[in-house]
């Protein structure tokens, strides 16, 4: 198991999912990725459980707060201070979802969507500090924006956290933004949203996460109750992916990347 990264300011650095049946979710990913869900006993917590993974917290997960909400991953970006983020994202034509507040002494936190309507929180942590693993098999490796407004919505990951857009968008497929930090390693991406995604669809964030076998955990998913919205396939010079949808509707990635050069 890889040791912890650094956690850094202004990144992705924390997912969780809130889902009509948290106990049956506890039980779907701890069978296909491994996990141990460990619920917090405090009641104030209201059911949240920490997974992880050879007993590194990888992300979390928790029942929905109203029975209109749908079964959803959500990305946290890891932020000095949630309220200031907040404010940033109001000014920069973001909406506010819900406002800044405590989550017991673990951290702060608001829920936020970007001017193309994509939803996403931000953390500011306290006691909790984000996940303690990432990029090894079981734990996030990629987040990525499929929105309704790309070029807004790089505006505004820009403006509010110092993100540097990348084009590294080839012939022949469609434009592909890349984004960073300081010059540094890419950690999400984004695109326009598919022409085949029906025109209901808001934008929204997709959590992958890393895998071996990306055609045997496909395969694990649907044997457990899940399904596969895109089938295993390969993406030339990253690896092969697939898109499940887990038995209560919350949709997520997994990603087998490419054998690295010699």
């Amino acid at each position: 198991m890889a040791e912890a990264k650094t956690i850094t300011m202004n990144k992705p650095g924390w997912v969780d999912l809130s889902s009509s049946d948290a106990a049956g979710a506890r039980e779907f990913y701890s069978k296909l990725f491994g996990w141990k869900a460990d619920v917090i006993t405090d009641p104030a917590a209201g059911g949240y459980a920490m997974f992880k993974l050879d007993g590194k917290e990888v992300a979390g997960v928790g029942p929905v707060q109203s029975p209109q909400q749908p079964s959803a991953w959500t990305m946290y970006v890891l932020v000095p201070d949630a309220d200031a983020a907040a404010t940033k994202a109001k000014a920069s034509g973001g909406t506010v979802i819900a406002e800044p507040f405590d989550v017991l002494k673990a951290g702060r936190m608001a829920l936020l969507a970007d001017p193309s309507g994509a939803i996403f929180g931000v953390w500011q942590p306290k006691e909790h500090a984000g996940w303690e693993v990432d990029g090894v098999p079981g734990s996030v490796c990629w987040v990525e924006l499929d929105s309704r407004n790309i070029d807004a919505a790089r505006r505004f990951y820009t403006d509010v956290f110092g993100w540097t857009a990348k084009d590294s968008s080839v012939p022949g497929a469609p434009a592909y933004t890349e984004f960073q930090l300081d010059g540094g390693t890419s950690f999400a991406g984004g695109m326009a949203m598919p022409d085949m995604v029906p025109a209901a669809t808001p934008s929204f964030w997709m959590t992958y996460f890393a895998v071996t076998d990306a055609d045997g955990v496909a395969a694990r998913a649907k044997e457990l109750g899940g399904s596969a919205t895109t089938e295993p396939q390969d993406i030339p010079e990253v690896g092969r992916f697939a898109v499940i949808q887990d038995p209560q509707g919350a949709h997520f990635g997994i990603l087998q990347p490419a054998p690295r050069a010699a």
